[in-house]
């Protein structure tokens, strides 16, 4: 008897034992179901204060102010370009364009470089992403699955079955061109908010009347979205973000690194862990979202990041924030070599090409909002604000107080009284390009396919050749 009880009892310690380690050691669809699944929702050349949560007094857009009121809303957050493809491979690769290789607009990102669905992986994420990819084939091919019908996402949630998904939601709205009766009750021209850099005539109120529309329509899709996850019961644990991957399709704003080019919508929704009605104002930049969320999901952060975690805020543990946030334009249709720093209240620009107008994008170019400038330049009878974007020279330099002037019309950079900060900020900015391997404007440059004086089409080619200028020696 005893021999048996003994032989039973050995057995029985084996299946025990190979039942512990097959319990504890195999990893388990349901514990990875766990983690949030994360939705990010690209605006394409959405301003950031073009939003009811945001202050827009006029613009109807209630499911990002959904968003915003049960999340969390950024008030300070800034891309790292105002550049659609270059700013979108920047928040996926979490690295500066100038750093990622991928700068300036249409130029695909390295086969070298890994982006977050890859990192995802190793934490089980299904991915994909809908509509707008422009950041070029190697990066979507880390994707899981992809599809250009923005009304596809139900297949998505279907194809990701148990595991816990990541999806970039690409949008093309609002950008341009503009159509007329995209929406029930379309914006009265009326009703919109005409910033002092442009002019306040009826081309220009009924072209930021189009613009609306096509915010209001890319909200609804969003209220879509939303929908069908809490149909799913998905909602409460899934990390919700919203951004723009750079400013309105104005003169001065997209394509600038003044705030209105470079300054973001930020939200975070996620029931489950964030409180609601909850506001930030620390300096925040997009190369901090892909560390933050391979922080959030227990993923080891590769070097290639140059960005913090700021997943401190989603619980309100005290986080700095950074002291400064950076800012570039490169190629955008006109060639330019342009990088700023930020601080909470001041902006320091750097100008490469100093005897040429700003550039300006083909669709700036085209549209009715620099057409109305350019007649009342004609005129001479332009407003200082709207003169800024004309300047020539214009200066190496620019300087401005934020607090004092949000639309950033008066440069203060030969202010007396602003030089020590101005002194700083120049070694800060130095200090970054350096560490950041940033290419000197000496080295290349590529031809203009726009006018920059007339907003004229010069050349159908989407990405010009380089043309080497130089050394930095």
């Amino acid at each position: 008897m005893h021999n048996v009880y003994s032989r039973s009892y050995g057995y029985l310690t084996i299946v025990l034992g190979i039942s512990f380690f097959i319990l504890n050691c195999t990893p388990k669809p349901r514990d990875i179901a766990k983690a949030p699944n994360i939705l990010i929702l690209v605006a394409d050349d959405a301003g950031w204060e073009d939003f009811g949560c945001y202050g827009n007094p006029y613009i109807k857009t209630p499911n990002v102010d959904y968003l915003a009121k049960n999340g969390l809303k950024a008030t300070n957050a800034f891309l790292t370009t105002a550049q659609c493809s270059p700013s979108r491979i920047s928040i996926l690769t979490g690295k500066y364009p100038h750093a990622s290789g991928a700068e300036d607009l249409h130029m695909p990102m390295p086969d070298s470089l890994d982006i977050l669905p890859g990192f995802l992986k190793e934490k089980g994420y299904f991915s994909g992403f809908l509509k707008k990819g422009h950041i070029g084939s190697y990066a979507e091919t880390q994707f899981d699955w992809h599809q250009k019908d923005l009304n596809a996402f139900d297949q998505f949630l279907d194809a990701a079955e148990m595991n816990p998904f990541f999806m970039w939601v690409g949008f093309t709205d609002p950008h341009r061109p503009y159509k007329e009766d995209i929406i029930e009750e379309p914006q009265s021209p009326s009703k919109v908010v005409v910033p002092p850099y442009l002019i306040d005539d009826q081309d220009t109120r009924n072209d930021l009347a189009d613009y609306y529309n096509y915010i209001r329509r890319m909200d609804a899709q969003i209220g879509e979205y939303l929908d069908q996850l809490k149909k799913r019961s998905l909602l409460d644990n899934t990390l919700v973000i919203f951004l723009s991957d750079n400013g309105a399709p104005f003169p001065r704003a997209k394509g600038t690194v003044y705030d209105a080019g470079v300054k973001t919508p930020l939200i975070f929704s996620w029931p489950d862990k964030i409180l609601a009605q909850t506001q930030t104002d620390k300096l925040i930049s997009v190369v901090d979202i892909a560390p933050t969320l391979l922080d959030l999901v227990g993923v080891p952060l590769p070097k290639q990041f140059q960005g913090n975690s700021i997943e401190g805020l989603f619980s309100e543990d005290a986080i700095q924030g950074n002291p400064y946030v950076f800012s570039e334009r490169n190629w955008h249709d006109s060639d330019e070599h342009i990088r700023s720093i930020r601080t909470p209240r001041y902006k320091l620009i750097k100008n490469a090409y100093i005897n040429l107008p700003h550039g300006i994008t083909t669709d700036i170019g085209r549209s009715p909002s620099f057409k109305s400038l350019l007649k009342e330049k004609e005129r001479n009878s332009l407003t200082k604000a709207q003169s800024r974007l004309f300047e020539l020279p214009r200066s190496e330099y620019e300087f401005y107080d934020i607090e004092k002037d949000p639309y950033e019309i008066n440069n203060l950079i030969n202010d007396p009284d602003s030089q020590k900060i101005i002194v700083l900020l120049k070694e800060e900015l130095k200090k970054w390009m350096d560490q950041t391997g940033d290419f000197s404007p000496k080295i290349r440059r590529r031809p203009d396919k726009v006018n920059r004086y007339t907003g004229e089409v010069l050349d159908k080619v989407r990405l010009p050749e380089w043309i080497e200028v130089g050394n930095t020696n």
